[in-house]
């Protein structure tokens, strides 16, 4: 029988961080530091550097960069990088997350990193281009059906 109540699961729907509205000097300190994280990125086999910055509730920046590996499932994505610092260093609540890379266009997060952001809530994802510009989506609004802790527990005990 598994016990359940010593696991902490986070609902992908619990934290309403995303109704929160972020001003705009926070917007600019999370775009300029994914722009800085990206300079920083290992990307020798798809020439794709990715950056990201994202910001706890209490104002803490956590800054990541795609780290790949010869064996590809190895590598890392620069949002999952950002938040396994943060996680590292106790940090379970998020106001935003910046991305950027060197495309022309605004660049999402991929689905892996997607479904990692939801598990702690929904905030918000400000996708940014080279020349500064940027879009602000939320977690939800990118993953609207992320697997999440409820379904875990609604899983019947085995007898």
């Amino acid at each position: 029988r598994i016990n359940r109540s010593k696991y902490r699961f986070h609902s992908a729907f619990g934290d309403m961080a995303a109704k929160i509205s972020l001003p705009p000097d926070k917007v600019d300190q999370l775009v300029k530091a994914c722009m800085k994280a990206k300079d920083a990125a290992y990307a020798p086999y798809s020439n794709f550097p990715v950056g990201a910055a994202l910001m706890s509730t209490d104002g803490r920046i956590f800054t990541g960069c795609n780290v790949e590996n010869a064996a590809y499932p190895l590598g890392i994505c620069a949002e999952r990088c950002a938040m396994a610092k943060a996680v590292s260093e106790g940090c379970r609540k998020f106001l935003a997350i910046a991305v950027s890379t060197n495309v022309d266009d605004f660049v999402s997060p991929c689905g892996s990193c997607r479904q990692v952001l939801a598990e702690f809530g929904d905030f918000h994802v400000i996708l940014t281009k080279p020349d500064l510009s940027h879009k602000i989506l939320t977690v939800v609004e990118l993953l609207p059906h992320s697997f999440s802790s409820k379904e875990l527990n609604s899983v019947p005990e085995r007898q």
